[in-house]
């Protein structure tokens, strides 16, 4: 070999190298080693649980049918919601009102009935949300919705004062004082939506309001009343001025958000959402919200956003998508004590807004499929309900690390990356895609002064292909019904069994340690289970 050939063959090898070196110093700045570092002894008390106080459901008809009862109660089991709220209490699918030839109210609670003595026999309370109007109520012919809700201001306000009145007094009579005192009743849902949700103005909301909660509080003044229910966390401070100016009592204060921009009561998703990339969406809302009520002249009122997802279409694929799974940790964390409750909307895909559905997979807002099959958002849920009752000192902002009284230890973590490639894109085009994720690298979780002795180590994942039902359909090739073996190998499939079982022995003296490995979205739930 020439001693020239020589040098430039050195010299490649060593640009070679440099190369490698310098790509290999990039990817470590690139994916910093994560580390989830805290002590058994160190408690930060009691776990927040106000992610299961409440959920979600479409309407109270619904709620008679076998298949919604029976996913509920499944729901319940695996991550006990201990609310459930729904539209349409009121509406004439429920038979509740009706007048006679001389115009006199008529009541028939029988289907109400049937619905909350179902709700209570499974330990879930309702949180009661009075509408829509009666439309023999109703003063006006508007609705909105494939089942008809009336969305105009009673004819006579004396009439729903006293409806209100007589069905919170049946409700007294049927399931007692000490029962009811726990529910709580909202005024009305997203009133400031005009004309969608309501034909009236903010005046005639607080109308109706007032005739509301004095018609529950003459029943019993301890009974929980609040709204205004907004979309938005719109109305706040306008309700809290409108009830101490006219010395009216509220209990709370209730309204909504969403984490996508564009469109407007857009239930079937023609209109096309987007993502948004701003990293507090929601969470910022139900911040700002706390500090609204903190500097009001009711500075003690409970907050409940009683409806939030990312999107507030049932038409958005990001529902179905694995992404879903970290998206709510990652509101929920943020959100922190701000909150009494995150209603997420919504338990189930037996949701009939646009009315029945005719694809299995079809962005609806449930944790579950109309055939029951989990999404990846269900398990967000359900590792979350998993977690220890008391919580650990942890400064990682994308974990929860926590015990049991038994000496097990939790640590639930996860990586959120919104990969929506921008306002150019709509979610309806994104999420139906086979999406892969790319590589986080490492977290290395540490426990110090874990009690000695042999423990049970599971692990499971949620993220792209774990627990990925919709991916799965994408691979089936999206068949616009599934059969019964389908259905059952998605079921199967995706069942949240743990990824990985072993024993271990954890030493005196010694923390344990367990790396992992991270991905865009992934959501990781590491149990250690004294034996």
């Amino acid at each position: 070999m020439k001693l020239s050939h020589f040098l430039l063959l050195v010299t490649a090898l060593v640009a070679t190298n440099s190369a490698f070196a310098v790509s290999k110093k990039s990817n470590k700045a690139e994916i910093p080693h994560r580390i989830i570092s805290v002590d058994y002894n160190l408690e930060n008390g009691l776990i927040n649980t106000m992610f299961k106080q409440c959920v979600g459901a479409g309407r109270a008809n619904e709620g008679l049918r076998a298949d919604w009862q029976q996913q509920l109660a499944f729901v319940k089991k695996e991550c006990d919601f201990k609310y459930i709220r729904m539209h349409g209490l009121l509406t004439d699918d429920m038979a509740v009102y009706t007048e006679d030839n001389k115009g006199n109210s008529q009541y028939n609670y029988m289907y109400i009935d049937a619905l909350f003595d179902y709700l209570l026999s499974i330990g879930i309370k309702p949180f009661v949300e009075l509408g829509f109007m009666p439309s023999a109520l109703a003063s006006g012919s508007q609705t909105i919705f494939w089942w008809r809700g009336n969305v105009t201001p009673p004819k006579d306000y004396n009439k729903w004062g006293d409806l209100i009145r007589n069905l919170t007094q049946h409700f007294t009579e049927r399931y007692g004082v000490e029962e009811v005192k726990t529910w709580y009743f909202e005024v009305w849902n997203e009133p400031n939506l005009s004309p969608g949700f309501w034909t009236g103005t903010q005046e005639e909301y607080f109308k109706l309001y007032k005739y509301s909660v004095q018609a529950v509080k003459s029943v019993n003044p301890d009974y929980k009343v609040g709204g205004p229910g907004t979309a938005g966390a719109a109305w706040e401070s306008e309700m809290i001025e409108y009830c101490t100016k006219n010395n009216l009592p509220i209990d709370f204060i209730s309204t909504h958000s969403y984490g996508v921009k564009q469109g407007f009561l857009d239930e079937y998703g023609n209109g096309g959402t987007v993502l948004s990339k701003d990293p507090m969406s929601v969470s910022g809302d139900v911040l700002q919200s706390r500090k609204e009520i903190d500097a009001s002249t009711k500075n003690k009122l409970e907050l409940h956003y009683t409806e939030w997802s990312s999107s507030y279409t049932p038409a958005d694929p990001l529902h179905d998508s694995y992404h879903e799974a970290a998206y709510i940790l990652e509101k929920i964390k943020q959100v922190g004590n701000a909150a009494n409750s995150m209603s997420y909307w919504v338990f189930t895909d037996v949701f009939e807004e646009p009315g029945p559905r005719f694809t299995p997979f079809h962005g609806g807002f449930g944790l579950l499929t109309i055939q029951g099959i989990p999404k990846s958002a269900f398990y967000a849920y359900q590792f979350l309900n998993k977690l220890g009752k008391t919580e650990l000192k942890n400064s990682d902002t994308r974990s929860w690390a926590s015990k049991t009284d038994n000496g097990g230890v939790q640590v639930l973590c996860w990586d959120f990356t919104n990969t929506h490639p921008g306002d150019s894109v709509h979610n309806q085009k994104y999420y139906i895609q086979d999406l892969p994720s790319k590589s986080k690298g490492k977290v290395s979780v540490k426990v110090s002064n874990v009690p000695e002795g042999k423990y049970t180590m599971e692990i499971y994942k949620v993220g792209y292909r774990v627990n990925d039902s919709y991916t799965d359909y994408i691979d089936m090739g999206k068949p616009q019904q599934l059969n019964r073996q389908q259905v059952d190998f998605l079921k199967k499939k995706n069942n949240g069994s743990a990824i990985s079982t072993e024993t271990i022995e954890v030493k005196a003296n010694q923390p344990f340690k367990k790396e992992l490995d991270m991905r865009e979205n992934d959501v990781l739930f590491l149990k250690l289970i004294k034996q």
